[in-house]
């Protein structure tokens, strides 16, 4: 799903492996430091990730993120 917000663009991602806390925490360092990333708000118990960007994220970036964190991205919810 994605969407645009004033300018920014909310895009939600299913993230395979989190279970805990730290998980979305990993995962959460990892995205924000991409280029453009506003927010990041990842829910283990649902395996979603919203992500608030100032433009559309590539997907092979986000995945490289993911990859970096330890876990898989399954592709957008």
């Amino acid at each position: 799903m994605t969407a645009e917000t004033d300018t920014r663009t909310t895009t939600v991602y299913r993230v395979a492996g989190m279970t805990c806390g730290h998980c979305e925490g990993a995962v959460t360092a990892e995205l924000s430091a991409l280029p453009g990333v506003a927010s990041v708000k990842a829910v283990a118990a649902t395996g979603e990730v919203t992500v608030v960007s100032e433009a559309p994220l590539a997907e092979e970036d986000v995945r490289a993120a993911v990859d970096e964190a330890g876990y898989e991205l399954a592709g957008q919810a």
